[in-house]
């Protein structure tokens, strides 16, 4: 059993006469489970611009403790819990994350209640609920429960989950998934912000009942009425107008997710070549994969970045058939496994983000069984690559005449290459190499989505080259 790594996130200001209580409660409440485990803690703490001796209490600490990974980030000026707690995830190196109050409002005896989903693979993100009825908690008052429920409701609609305490400051989650998510919020907005962004990155929520003891204002309770309208002003840019992924290239994936009848139309065109056991190189969030895996036959989707496949697994949680794998298609020692075991292979939008693309094919021709054939897609025209291809990290656009010849020097017959998608070549000129866009706008992809039947009516009848190349490699 390997150890597991746990960053615990503390943000605090001005909380002197309760830090050095958390802290030995968060080393000491939970210490037999982190043990039985293997679980490895290490505390960030972010000193919020206390004007007390805040900082002192951690560092002396920190001395009288040297067992204790833990590491001090200390701001002159209070930048805003949110704030604190993102940048706190930013160095976190872990493989989950705890939030952690500096008071004792929550107590750390309940992390293996937010750790165990997380640990059995089951969720990505366990929130500690003080609403759910089967253990101890003090009643939160009155005001700010009128304002918590009001929270919770439009963050269900915004998250499309019924959940039952969105503020609370207890949740436990994947570091790489919060990593990858482009948070915005500086105050207590963040709590309905992450919840958010993971729902739409498909993320598996748990909530788990926690004990709390909540403080009153007198005794140091920081959050204000005015941090209702920071929370939902924080609810609201995420619903409507946040990316899912910091990197361009993936949220421009997750945008794509949301074109359902050109990615069918897509699917359709290469359903024909598509028979027996599949093996899909670059399957991303699975745009494709969802609508070709037939649970007939063996599908195999695989990708070189985890989280990727992570954000897939999350999508096909109750389809059978389909199986994960990390794979890096341009190095023969990851490729080994698969050689000789498929009849398909789906390549689709990949080769062009590889340097070494002859190699890539070399390695996909050698997974494929005799009589199989490869299903090779990838984007047309150097002549139009632009802003758009090098946010998405393209390395080139091709021609009919060098995709051949690299696929024959693969060891492919190539069957045929055909164009696919004339309809969108003159918007992607438009974008990439006159107003020099790096994203697509979702509503334009929605526009362009609606009009699928159209542009399929049309397509081949349409005077310019396609956008995209498709060609069928066989082997013998």
């Amino acid at each position: 059993m390997s150890s597991v790594r746990l960053s615990i996130l503390i943000s605090m200001y001005n909380e002197a006469n309760s830090i050095k209580a958390v802290l030995d409660r968060v080393v000491t409440a939970p210490a037999s489970f982190f043990q039985a485990k293997q679980v490895v803690p290490n505390l960030i703490v972010v000193d919020n611009g206390s004007g007390d001796k805040s900082s002192e209490v951690v560092e002396e600490f920190a001395r009288t403790h040297p067992e204790v990974s833990l590491r001090l980030i200390r701001y002159p000026k209070n930048i805003g819990k949110g704030a604190a707690i993102r940048h706190a995830i930013a160095q976190a190196q872990s493989d989950f994350c705890i939030i952690q109050d500096a008071d004792l409002e929550y107590d750390p005896i309940d992390y293996p209640k937010l750790l165990k989903p997380l640990l059995a693979g089951e969720a990505d993100v366990v929130l500690g609920s003080r609403l759910l009825n089967d253990v101890e908690r003090r009643p939160l008052g009155f005001w700010q429960a009128v304002a918590n429920r009001i929270i919770s409701t439009v963050t269900g609609m915004a998250a499309g989950l019924a959940l039952s305490d969105v503020e609370t400051g207890f949740k436990a989650f994947r570091t790489s998934l919060a990593q990858s998510v482009p948070l915005r919020s500086d105050r207590f907005g963040l709590d309905p912000e992450l919840i958010v962004r993971f729902a739409k990155r498909r993320a598996r929520f748990v909530e788990v009942p926690i004990t709390y003891r909540g403080r009153t204002f007198e005794q140091g309770k920081k959050i204000r009425p005015w941090d209702t309208l920071d929370a939902f002003a924080s609810i609201f840019r995420a619903w409507f107008f946040g990316a899912t992924h910091s990197d361009e290239r993936t949220d421009t994936l997750v945008a794509m997710s949301g074109a359902k009848r050109f990615n069918r139309w897509m699917a359709d065109t290469i359903a024909p070549w598509v028979k027996g056991d599949v093996l899909e190189v670059g399957a991303g969030i699975g745009n494709l994969t969802v609508l070709l895996a037939s649970g007939e036959h063996r599908y195999v989707a695989t990708d070189h970045d985890r989280e990727h496949l992570l954000d897939l697994r999350s999508r096909i949680e109750y389809r059978t058939g389909i199986e994960l794998a990390h794979c890096d298609f341009s190095l023969p020692e990851d490729v080994a496994r698969f050689q000789q075991s498929a009849d398909t292979v789906v390549c689709l939008n990949v080769l062009e983000h590889i340097e070494g693309d002859r190699l890539t094919l070399a390695n996909i021709r050698h997974c494929l069984r005799p009589g199989g054939a490869a299903i090779i897609l990838v984007p047309q025209g150097p002549e139009i690559f632009g802003s758009l291809d090098e946010a998405l990290q393209h390395k080139r656009r091709y021609i009919r005449e060098e995709l051949a010849e690299k696929m024959a020097a693969a060891g492919f017959r190539v069957a045929q290459i055909s164009g696919f998608n004339h309809a969108t070549r003159p918007g992607w000129y438009l974008h990439s190499r006159l107003l020099k866009r790096r994203t697509l706008s979702r509503l334009q992809l929605r526009l362009f989505d609606l009009l699928v039947p159209l542009w399929k009516r049309i397509d081949h009848k349409l005077p310019w080259p396609a956008t995209s190349l498709i060609a069928i490699g066989l082997v013998d």
